[in-house]
């Protein structure tokens, strides 16, 4: 079942009649049915488009908004309380200056408790400044809440150590995916171990998560040949508990995305499809929010690559140019972020060239390489051009082609051949695919393209996305 319908299926009846009727009043009818066939009916979802009279880019956006309107809503039922004491919090000076000293203590151990249950370290600092004030003629009472106070100092300066290291390491990720520089591997190492250090330091269920974030992805990705698959079940599972006792924490409410697109690259690592299969979906459906909101969190735009790989092994990669209509429809791209503007831009390109829409995806390489420069990284550079030269060589455009490779080949040149064998290999095989020249062409290709294969570098390779034997078949 979809993330989308097992929510659904969840929600109370009064939280479902309430985000029914706003929905109707908001005159948003066909997201009210929508709602309403995932809740009372057991249809799929050709059976629910048909209903609905809508065709598949349609669906999927109104899938979309519905998502989104849910969540809006039970993020605003979970907020309630917590703006509430947000308001009881600035309100401290207030008691300290109005009420008995026993009244104002006694309230602001009531907020120290349910500060506590909900975690909210920033005020819990406010609280526990004013206690030892409000305590100082009493000398075990003020050390008590002193002690406190510069422990959860110390805390929140730990916690806004390890976001930064958590943002900073999968910023530097995209630079080694694009460069794959061993020092900026070493950089991915050491920040590695300085979250896993500043962890150790407190007893603290979010450093928690944001390490073993960061240590599940770094196994996948970087240290692929250490992984464990009792060690990385047991994680998922404590992580998932922590998610479920805090569940009032809104941070966690979102963060749940991050865990799931770990559990999908996980279960492909090992080639357990059915249960990355159960991820996918999820994720899918927040795949423009994943892309727009998480990049500090996880390498979130490599989702796109795993769909693409995950839709070439089932087969079913000519339906995703449809489905991006519907995916993207109000989704803008962080064009300073390169490597997440390239990887999504590969990806649409890519999307249309599965599609025969050669033209389209040549559009989308040359926006990218007309609005940006990647030279600093003359490999994925080099490839990217590549991908653009197949489009013309598909589209028979004998000019356009012509200068293009001629351009990749005076790269090759200073980069060495030794360097970038697969980049030979594949002019090769499009220069015997533009050729008029029939003569055991098909021969020809099918031995290039083997060659190809086994030339393919063991890093990020655009190339390595295209399928191209499928179109020569």
């Amino acid at each position: 079942m979809s993330k989308l319908k097992n929510i659904i299926k969840q929600l109370s009846t009064k939280d479902y009649t309430a985000i029914y009727e706003s929905l109707l009043n908001s005159n948003a009818e066909k997201s009210a049915y929508l709602l309403k066939f995932m809740r009372e009916k057991q249809l799929s979802d050709a059976k629910i488009m048909e209903e609905l009279e809508v065709n598949n880019n349609a669906y999927y956006t109104l899938r979309s908004r519905l998502n989104q309107k849910i969540e809006e809503y039970l993020l605003e039922q979970m907020e309630s309380p917590r703006t509430s004491l947000i308001k009881k919090v600035a309100t401290i000076n207030e008691i300290i200056f109005t009420k008995k000293k026993t009244i104002a203590v006694a309230t602001l151990k009531k907020l120290e408790k349910e500060l506590l249950d909900y975690d909210l370290a920033n005020e819990l600092t406010i609280v526990y400044k004013s206690l030892k004030k409000l305590l100082i003629h009493s000398p075990e009472d003020h050390f008590h809440y002193s002690q406190l106070y510069n422990r959860h100092v110390a805390y929140m300066l730990a916690l806004d150590k390890s976001e930064d290291l958590l943002a900073n390491y999968f910023k530097k990720y995209g630079e080694y995916m694009m460069g794959f520089d061993e020092t900026d591997k070493m950089g991915l190492h050491l920040m590695r171990e300085e979250l896993i250090n500043v962890s150790n330091l407190y007893q603290s269920h979010r450093l928690f998560v944001y390490s073993s974030f960061l240590n599940i992805f770094h196994q996948l990705f970087i240290e692929p040949e250490k992984k464990l698959v009792n060690d990385f079940e047991e994680l998922f599972d404590k992580i998932q508990s922590t998610f479920d006792l805090y569940y009032l924490d809104s941070s966690y409410y979102h963060l749940i995305l991050v865990l799931e697109y770990l559990r999908f690259e996980y279960y492909i690592s090992i080639g357990e499809n059915k249960k990355a299969e159960k991820y996918y979906e999820d994720i899918n459906e927040s795949l423009s929010s994943l892309l727009t909101n998480y990049s500090l969190y996880t390498a979130s735009p490599n989702f796109l690559l795993s769909k693409l790989n995950y839709h070439l092994k089932n087969g079913t990669q000519t339906t995703i140019y449809e489905e991006n209509k519907g995916l993207f429809e109000d989704f803008e791209i962080n064009k300073k972020n390169i490597n997440e503007y390239l990887i999504y831009i590969l990806y649409r390109s890519i999307s249309c060239y599965h599609a025969d829409k050669y033209e389209e995806a040549s559009k989308w390489l040359n926006q990218f390489l007309n609005d940006t420069s990647i030279k600093k990284y003359p490999y994925i550079y080099m490839e990217t051009k590549l991908v653009l030269a197949y489009q013309y060589c598909l589209l028979k455009d004998q000019d356009l082609f012509g200068q293009l490779v001629n351009s990749i080949q005076r790269q090759i040149r200073l980069l060495g051949k030794e360097n970038c064998q697969h980049v030979v290999q594949f002019i090769k095989i499009l220069k015997v695919l533009i050729s008029e020249n029939r003569k055991e062409k098909n021969s020809k290709l099918s031995l290039l393209v083997k060659k190809f294969q086994k030339s393919l570098p063991n890093r990020f390779s655009p190339l390595s996305y295209l399928n191209i034997e499928e179109k020569l078949g």
